[in-house]
């Protein structure tokens, strides 16, 4: 089964930009739809976006106009894009797989990369 690292996160000003990576521990060829989660202190986990194999994009109403998701299959690797921070966007930050139909993420979480937005 395909495992996701995430990196990138940090401590970032509010109004800052932070890019994060998602590497695949195989190809994401065949990996229909990748998507990213988020899980702040004391809240449940949220979709953040998420892309398919078309590039079709899906992004939660908190983030639309300032998050931009991105995958490069040949290096297999999903992105996020961070612009215009917000101390609301302070939480561990996941990528994982989306079941075709379900769009249910497999049992299977990463780390995380923790993102920090403080002045």
């Amino acid at each position: 089964q395909v495992q996701f690292v995430e990196s990138g996160g940090g401590l970032v000003q509010p109004g800052g930009s932070l890019r994060l990576s998602c590497a695949a521990s195989e190809s994401i060829n065949r990996i229909y739809t990748v998507a990213w989660y988020r899980q702040a202190p004391g809240k449940q986990r949220e979709l953040v976006a998420d892309i398919t194999n078309g590039g079709i994009v899906n992004y939660g109403d908190s983030v639309k106009g300032r998050f931009t998701i991105s995958r490069d299959n040949n290096k297999n690797t999903v992105y996020l894009q961070m612009n215009d921070l917000k101390p609301e966007d302070t939480a561990v930050y996941y990528c994982n797989r989306l079941a075709p139909l379900t769009r249910r993420p497999s049992a299977s979480w990463g780390q995380g990369t923790q993102v920090t937005v403080s002045s």
